[in-house]
C-alpha cells in the first residue's frame, strides 16, 4: 500500500511453498482487493482448509485465485511477486528433497518478464539465494529492506 498508494485491483504472485506466510496472504488478499496467484511445486501445495477460506473470500470479494505448479504462469500480470524460505525451522533433514522438488522456482528476471511493468519484490528474510537470485533481490524494484523496516515498527 505503501509503494501503491493502494491495494485494490493489484495481482500478489507467490511462487514457492505453501507455508504460513502464504497462508496469511490468503487469508486477507482477497479481502483487501487484490487477485491472488499461486505456484506451489506438487505436494507443497498450501494447506486445503486454508484453500478453501481462499477461494470463498475471492468469490465474496470478487477477486481472481489461481493455483498453479508452473511459476511462470502465476508471475503473469503481477504486480507483486513474493516468497519466502523453502526450508522451515524443522524442516532441515528434508533439504535435498526440498531443493529438488523447488528447481525452477527461483525467482529470476526471466520470471518478471511477465509480470506487470511495475512489478515488486518482497521477501520476509533471511533470503537464501535458491530462492530470489541477485539481480532481483537487490534491484530497485526490490522492497524487501522496507518490508523489514515495516514489520519493525508492527512489533
Amino acid at each position: 500500500q505503501e509503494h501503491y498508494g493502494g491495494l485494490n485491483g493489484l495481482t500478489i504472485t507467490w511462487i514457492g511453498d505453501g507455508n504460513n506466510v502464504l497462508h496469511s496472504i490468503m487469508t486477507s488478499a482477497a479481502k483487501l482487493g487484490m487477485h491472488l496467484h499461486i505456484a506451489t511445486p506438487k505436494g507443497f501445495e498450501p494447506d486445503l482448509r486454508i484453500m478453501k477460506i481462499t477461494e470463498q473470500y475471492s468469490k465474496e470479494y470478487g477477486t481472481k485465485l489461481l493455483l498453479t505448479t508452473d511459476p511462470l504462469e502465476a508471475a503473469n500480470g503481477a504486480n507483486v511477486l513474493v516468497t519466502d524460505t523453502w526450508i522451515s525451522m524443522g524442516q532441515e533433514e528434508e533439504k535435498e528433497r526440498r531443493l529438488k522438488a523447488f528447481q525452477g522456482y527461483q525467482i529470476t528476471m526471466q520470471t518478471v518478464k511477465s509480470a506487470a511493468p511495475n512489478w515488486t519484490f518482497l521477501h520476509c528474510l533471511p533470503r537464501k539465494p535458491e530462492e530470489v537470485d541477485d539481480e532481483v533481490f537487490y534491484s530497485p524494484r526490490s522492497l524487501v529492506f522496507q518490508e523489514a523496516e515495516n514489520r519493525k515498527w508492527t512489533i
